[in-house]
């Protein structure tokens, strides 16, 4: 699962004797393994919608970009919406939504229409997840929820592991002659299942008191994103034209007209879209840089590295999935091990000493892709893969409380959601750069002989950036704390935080 704005999950200490709230627990568990097998689901299958559709590689970008972006522009806002509204309503409305977008996806007729359909599906993610872990907390009381917390994570390791492998074997078995389609014509019957069942067993909820929405924050936001991103994914194919700079550089305008805008609303009636005041805090401040660059680096790799195996080695979407197992095992054992075993002893030095692993899993990547070229196999890519896995599992699951622990009581919620939602920002940035640092050394049309060295060589020199940015983020977490402080622990919001970190593996592909 992606990530939630935890910070609507205040309500009433719910009983104890409504049995029908473990078959809400199923529908929303359900939805949530949804969304997450559908990010890495489609990496996966990218190479064959590229192949069938002829998309170009911009639109590639945009298939997984697109989501993202509308996602994290809408997180904050869907959460809201379920405060107001109840979240059981904004749930339902968010899976039909999304059930809907996954047909459209699956029906698309040319590369245009998935791209937009996927869009949409990321706006109602948007809608559908932030409710999730509300939903949770409303349903259970507080000494049943570690039980479900665990079961959560479980399912969020799952469905890292089985995204990849599901959409290899859909995209491979190429049921009823559909190629690629499958990936999101599944989610036609679990999504109506989900909402009718939903309808039934899900027991409405609001907050107490809901902060207002902030929708020129939302428009605001978007559009600085989108300034950035479209030059940067379309700027090689049209040969980096001066309204690509311009539109760049008006960007940060854009982003110095939210600030302005965020502060006055906040002065108004107290609900921007982000709390500046959080940034005073020096460890939010680096964590959300560090969540930032995180996103960035992973966004890059994870796209590289599927059209590297797929496009530039020639191997099928099965072999491709199978060879991520190790990758994706790691993070899940890491994660375990760090949150319960070694942050509490080592703090702050468990982090760094991740983000090193996991750059020194990149650079022996790095050597062996030089070293062995097409001929690589995928056990050669097995320790590499293992030791970044291994990296990634000891920053991702302790980063979030790391970064909350010295924020205010009364703004951890929206201090956790921001993490969120500035993670997915980072993540469709890394998507839209992926045009810079892999096709930018890659001849536009390449010879059929010429398509797997060049991608050999577009896959190393991406590896280098990724290296460079895990540098970039071992320095910005000396910013954090030394050891997460707990005094936070039981605020609104915080005592999920741990189990929002755990949800980051979303983007294992």
């Amino acid at each position: 699962m992606h990530s939630t704005d935890i910070a609507h999950a205040r309500t009433p200490e719910p009983a104890t004797g409504d049995r029908r709230r473990w078959f809400a627990l199923a529908i929303v568990m359900t939805a949530a393994f949804m969304d997450l097998v559908d990010v890495t689901i489609v990496n996966i299958a990218v190479p064959s919608i590229q192949r069938d559709e002829g998309a170009t590689f911009s639109q590639i970008q945009w298939i997984t970009a697109g989501y993202a972006l509308a996602f994290a522009a809408g997180l904050v806002t869907g959460g809201r919406l379920g405060d107001i509204h109840g979240r059981k309503r904004v749930f339902l409305v968010g899976i039909s939504g999304f059930t809907v977008a996954s047909a459209l996806c699956g029906l698309a007729v040319n590369p245009e229409m998935l791209v937009a359909s996927r869009i949409l599906q990321g706006a109602m993610a948007a809608l559908m997840v932030p409710q999730v872990l509300s939903i949770v907390h409303a349903t259970f009381p507080a000494h049943e929820r570690g039980k479900v917390f665990g079961l959560f994570g479980a399912i969020v390791g799952l469905g890292a592991v089985s995204g990849p492998l599901l959409g290899a074997l859909l995209t491979e078995g190429n049921l009823f002659g559909l190629e690629w389609r499958p990936i999101f014509l599944i989610n036609l019957p679990v999504g109506v299942a989900a909402l009718v069942l939903g309808s039934r067993f899900i027991t409405e909820s609001k907050a107490p008191r809901a902060l207002k929405l902030d929708l020129p924050g939302v428009a605001l936001v978007t559009l600085a994103l989108l300034m950035l991103l479209y030059p940067l994914t379309r700027g090689r194919e049209l040969g980096w034209p001066v309204w690509g700079y311009v539109s760049m550089a008006g960007a940060l305008v854009v982003f110095t007209v939210l600030v302005a805008y965020e502060r006055a609303k906040g002065a108004r009636d107290g609900s921007p879209l982000i709390e500046l005041s959080l940034f005073r805090v020096k460890s939010f401040a680096a964590g959300i840089a560090v969540q930032t660059v995180f996103g960035v680096g992973l966004g890059v790799f994870f796209l590289v590295w599927t059209l590297y195996m797929q496009i530039g080695l020639g191997w099928s979407a099965l072999r491709a999935g199978l060879t991520g197992v190790p990758f994706s095992v790691a993070v899940s054992v890491a994660a375990g091990v760090s949150v319960q075993q070694l942050v509490p002893r080592f703090g702050r030095k468990v982090l760094q000493a991740g983000a090193l692993v996991m750059a020194a899993g990149v650079l022996i990547y790095l050597a062996e892709a030089e070293r062995y070229g097409l001929g690589i196999t995928s056990w050669q890519m097995a320790l590499p893969l293992a030791v970044m896995g291994a990296g990634m599992g000891l920053v991702v699951a302790p980063l979030t409380d790391a970064v909350l622990s010295e924020v205010p009581r009364e703004h951890a919620g929206s201090a956790s959601g921001l993490i969120n939602t500035v993670q997915q920002m980072g993540h469709a940035l890394g998507l839209g750069l992926v045009s810079v640092v892999f096709f930018g050394v890659i001849d536009e049309q390449p010879a059929p002989a010429e398509v797997g060295p060049a991608f050999v060589d577009g896959f190393t020199h991406a590896l280098g950036w990724v290296a460079a940015v895990l540098g970039a983020i071992f320095l910005l977490m000396f910013a954090l704390p030394k050891r997460p402080a707990q005094h936070v622990e039981g605020a609104a919001g915080v005592e999920e935080a741990p189990v929002a970190g755990k949800k980051e593996p979303e983007l294992v592909p």
